[in-house]
């Protein structure tokens, strides 16, 4: 990790200067037979066009709280990556009514509408589609992303001190204290430069969005994200863990 990056802004900021070829996120939905490799540059990218449609189409600002209803998958690690980069409040699983803006996921619609702010939903289909029919009342994420520019400069400032995340346990972290327990986190798993972590832990806590992303990005290091990976046996795991060269395994 570069010893200047002190949010999780910053990790991807010195990934991308350090390799941006290099395997950053790759993900598999079990349900869809979906795979989908980001490199850094790539994944950098989709962060930049979303935090864009944060700052020039939504109007967000630091500080404002956005309720991620979203599961484990690699737009919502695009997501959390964007919000540091603004200076908006994550609210992992948050209640939408006491929230600025909401993202969801489809199979959360309804609870997001208790958001009296912009809502945007993901269809969290295969290759990012887009909806069939775009919810009502709702920002098609998809449909909006892709227009927005290909570089994010913030009209203030993200300082380290400023709050960034609060996990459904009721914590409350600023993006110092998130960069900091991500690399303890990747100490305590031996994560080192080159690392691939097979995760296949859901993005309801800590855990999850640490050895989902946050652990491997410190090291300088990849994530394999698994989501619905609960049906496959332990051969199949094996071979997937050998596939992608996996070294790490959070489960």
């Amino acid at each position: 990790m570069n010893a200047s990056a002190r949010t999780p802004a910053d990790l991807l900021r010195s990934a991308l200067a350090a390799d941006p070829a290099r395997p950053l996120v790759t993900y598999y939905d079990d349900a869809t037979s979906e795979r989908v490799e980001l490199s850094v540059a790539t994944f950098a990218n989709w962060v930049a066009k979303t935090a864009n449609l944060l700052q020039d189409e939504f109007s967000a600002e630091p500080g404002d709280r956005l309720a991620l209803l979203l599961p484990a998958h690699w737009q919502t690690a695009v997501w959390l990556l964007a919000c540091s980069s603004t200076g908006v409040v994550v609210d992992l699983h948050g209640d939408p009514a006491g929230a600025d803006l909401v993202v969801s996921g489809p199979d959360t619609l309804e609870r997001a509408r208790a958001c009296s702010g912009d809502r945007v939903a993901l269809s969290l289909r295969p290759l990012g589609a887009r909806f069939p029919q775009p919810p009502e009342g709702f920002t098609d994420y998809a449909v909006e992303v892709p227009g927005q520019g290909d570089r994010f400069t913030p009209i203030a400032p993200v300082e380290p001190d400023q709050p960034f995340l609060v996990l459904p346990d009721g914590r409350e972290l600023t993006g110092e204290q998130t960069v900091g327990l991500a690399l303890s986190d990747a100490r305590e798993r031996g994560l080192a430069e080159g690392s691939r972590l097979l995760s296949v832990l859901p993005y309801d806590g800590w855990d999850g969005i640490s050895a989902g992303l946050l652990a491997p990005l410190t090291s300088g290091g990849s994530t394999v994200l698994c989501r619905n990976a609960e049906g496959l046996d332990a051969a199949a795991l094996d071979k997937r863990r050998e596939s992608e060269r996996v070294t790490h395994t959070a489960s």
